[in-house]
């Protein structure tokens, strides 16, 4: 930054001359060079932004012309030295340089002229020599940044440190797609942040502007802009923060065009939101939902954590699978937006999309799941691949953070779901799964498989060597809870080739299937090893 005249005038070698202000109004102007002249004209001398230091002979013939003259040339200021050609300052100076508001300065004690330069000059030189030294180093941390293909919040925490203050990175809804607090308090930072961004205009250029005097830069190519950069708090170094927020817009719009393919970028900010949350790197409640408000979440009085498990048919095409999921991730986020609700979604794995979902006043939280999974489940129904749906509802919570841990509940009831049998219902709850769900946390302990291997081994050995449907019953004979008529009717046999059937069983296993323990031990076996990671779900008839 540029000294002003004021900055001069303390400098201790003007200080030894007894500097006094004649008029010219404000001293807060920048000087670009100092130049030492007593020629009555240097109109054709000055580019504008210098401070004239002149031993006053000017002043002897038409000092009013010549401070006109200086004026007219841009001169930042003028330093008199008295006591070389004039004693005094003339009488008209002070209401001349007022009108022209032109600061002239009387030195009355002698200085000299070049001890002022050399040091004026050395500190404009070294400042200069900064800003290119800084220019330098953001040229290299954003092509540094680019080149490895940096998520946005790495560019934008760049951009953060190299100006020491909160970057702000939003779409062109106003939503808050990755920001730096950089030291200041989230919550403040974002408070209300969509409102406070509609009082900042959009520009095509950076400017400062808004009724919080906000810095900011479009982001992508000229009249294709899809979002911009902020820099929400006043910053007195004005030329690096637009060099800097240009630079970082660049890097940004680079990261943009490679990543076209994958997931947009508001869905990234809410993965990466619903990530922190869930693994604890978010502990203040205020922050949390400040920062999901300004994603697009709606405040609410409850918030429930939901998982959607889906099954895909096998694809041989990575390109296909991959283009498949993402519409798989734009259909729930759209079906969650015409159930007229908001949520943060997360896809953590293939397969799996985690929700915060936001409660509004005057609903009820089973109208809400209705509805919502209603709109999920017509949504993905018409995605080519996606063989079944199934939707865990977790406990709900009045705090952001609480129902983010309930997001472990939510995925483990929806991938025991997986293996209940098909039916009707829109989503499950803990109270659905029951045995299912104590299976599924056990299955990888080896004293449950040795349990389920142990308890099945005879039938399982017959059936990998006669390949006989031996399993098939046993699995429905307990689904039905022993009930023989009812398994007659769904396997279609008669009775006596029925009876034969499970007679053969409790010779193979060594049971009695009347006896209810050993029914409950085998269905439990059943449920082990139904619930192995690609296991079929337990078959309907």
């Amino acid at each position: 930054m540029l000294p002003t005249v004021i900055d001069i005038l303390a400098l201790p070698v003007i200080q030894a001359g007894e500097p006094e202000v004649i008029g010219g109004g404000t001293l807060d102007r920048p000087v670009r060079w100092v130049h030492v002249s007593d020629l009555p004209d240097l109109s054709n001398l000055l580019q504008g932004g210098e401070l004239v230091l002149t031993t006053g002979l000017p002043l002897t013939h038409d000092p009013v012309s010549y401070l006109e003259g200086l004026a007219a040339a841009g001169a930042t200021g003028l330093v008199i030295e008295l006591g070389v050609h004039v004693e005094s300052v003339p009488a008209e100076v002070p209401e001349t340089a007022d009108r022209l508001a032109l600061p002239v300065i009387a030195l009355h004690r002698q200085v000299r002229f070049v001890e002022v330069t050399e040091e004026v000059h050395r500190s404009i030189v070294a400042e200069q020599y900064a800003e290119v030294a800084f220019a330098r180093q953001a040229h290299e941390i954003f092509t540094d940044l680019s080149m490895k293909r940096a998520p946005l919040s790495e560019i934008v925490d760049a951009a953060a440190s190299m100006l020491d203050t909160p970057i702000v990175l939003e779409d062109l809804t106003r939503q808050v797609l990755a920001f730096a607090s950089h030291g200041a308090p989230t919550a403040e930072l974002l408070s209300d942040w969509e409102r406070r961004s509609r009082l900042t205009p959009m520009s095509h250029q950076t400017a400062v502007g808004g009724s919080e005097a906000w810095t900011t830069t479009p982001v992508g190519a000229h009249r294709q802009e899809w979002g911009r950069l902020v820099a929400p708090l006043p910053n007195t170094a004005e030329a690096r923060t637009r060099m800097t927020l240009e630079r970082a817009a660049q890097a940004l719009a680079l990261h943009r065009m490679v990543e076209q393919e994958g997931t947009a970028l508001e869905q990234q900010a809410q993965s990466g939101l619903v990530d922190e949350l869930r693994r604890g790197r978010i502990e203040d409640e205020a922050e949390a939902t400040a920062r999901a408000y300004a994603l697009g979440m709606r405040p609410g009085l409850t918030y429930l954590p939901m998982t959607v498990r889906v099954s895909e048919t096998a694809s041989g095409d990575q390109v296909f699978a991959q283009r498949r999921r993402v519409r798989m991730l734009d259909a729930i986020r759209h079906a969650i937006r015409a159930s007229r609700n908001t949520a943060l979604a997360s896809n953590p794995q293939h397969g799996r999309i985690d929700l915060l979902l936001s409660r509004p006043p005057g609903s009820s939280t089973t109208d809400i799941l209705q509805a919502v999974c209603t709109e999920i489940r017509s949504a993905l129904g018409r995605i080519d691949g996606v063989s079944r749906c199934t939707i865990g509802a977790g406990p709900e919570s009045t705090r952001l953070l609480d129902a983010a841990v309930g997001l472990t509940e939510s995925a483990h009831i929806a991938d025991v779901a997986q293996s209940l049998p098909l039916d009707d219902k829109l989503f499950h709850r803990s109270s659905d799964i029951r045995l299912r769900g104590l299976v599924a946390l056990l299955r990888t302990d080896p004293r449950v498989q040795a349990f389920a291997e142990t308890e099945l081994r005879g039938l399982l050995e017959h059936a990998a060597r006669h390949d006989d449907d031996s399993f098939h019953v046993l699995r429905n004979f307990l689904a039905l809870g022993g009930n023989k008529t009812e398994l007659a009717k769904r396997l279609h046999l008669s009775r006596p080739t029925l009876y034969s059937k499970l007679a053969a069983i409790e010779r193979l296993l060594g049971v009695d299937l009347d006896d209810a323990e050993s029914r409950t031990s085998l269905h439990t076996a059943v449920l082990i090893l139904d619930s192995r990671a690609g296991a079929p779900a337990n078959e309907a008839p």
